[in-house]
């Protein structure tokens, strides 16, 4: 049975009032949480980026590891041990970027190769701080506490808000949000830093990796 072209706008019309609605809520719901960093700009106006024009992605990262910046944050991170940076990818090609697979590290300047801390990982460290005296080749888990509620529901919802996720960016579009390093121990771990991303694919095809030093602001500031 075929509809008329007058039902048929009425239908996207609805489809469009209700993602207007399911995006209002969301961005209320984060609101709602406390949660409020500056907002991201384009990639490529940060010192510290990337842009593979053939590709025609931009990979930028911004350490917020300055009193100023971890302001934005409820989660003194620093004083447990984890290095916040902000990853902003941008898409301006015409296919989604899928980051399903992508595979993100922070290669010290001595070489050492930290992935993201999951959400679990900075649960635990918030639980149990006194756990996490120092850091060792060979890191053994520490178990959550049996507490059903161990950390404060703000710190949760900070956590949740600022992950960033590894969800597929849109053609024309850009996606950010927050790794967390743990760097328990180190006392300048951005120091000759870089960040290796991988992985990343537009359509079937694999991109080039992204390598970008962590310190490329303090580099355009003569520093």
């Amino acid at each position: 049975m075929k509809t008329s072209s007058a039902e048929d706008n009425q239908a996207v019309k609805i489809k469009h009032a209700a993602g207007l609605c399911l995006l209002l809520a969301a961005l209320s719901f984060a609101s709602d949480k406390g949660f409020n960093p500056p907002p991201a700009a384009p990639p490529v106006t940060y010192p510290a980026h990337e842009t593979h024009d053939e590709e025609k992605v931009t990979i930028a990262v911004d350490p917020f590891d300055t009193p100023d910046k971890a302001a934005a944050f409820q989660v003194r991170y620093s004083e447990l041990g984890f290095l916040p940076v902000r990853l902003i990818v941008g898409n301006d090609g015409d296919k989604p970027l899928m980051l399903d697979k992508a595979r993100i590290q922070l290669v010290t300047g001595s070489n050492d190769k930290i992935e993201p801390a999951t959400e679990d990982d900075i649960y635990r460290r918030l639980a149990r701080p006194e756990k996490a005296t120092g850091r060792s080749k060979v890191q053994l888990p520490i178990p959550l506490p049996h507490d059903k509620n161990p950390i404060k529901k703000d710190a949760r919802d900070e956590i949740s808000v600022a992950l960033f996720r590894n969800l597929p960016v849109t053609p024309h579009s850009s996606n950010n949000g927050f790794l967390f390093f743990d760097v328990l121990g180190m006392k300048d771990p951005g120091a000759g830093a870089h960040l290796y991303i991988s992985g990343l694919r537009a359509g079937s095809q694999e991109l080039f990796y992204f390598d970008i030093p962590l310190k490329a602001a303090d580099k355009a500031n003569g520093n």
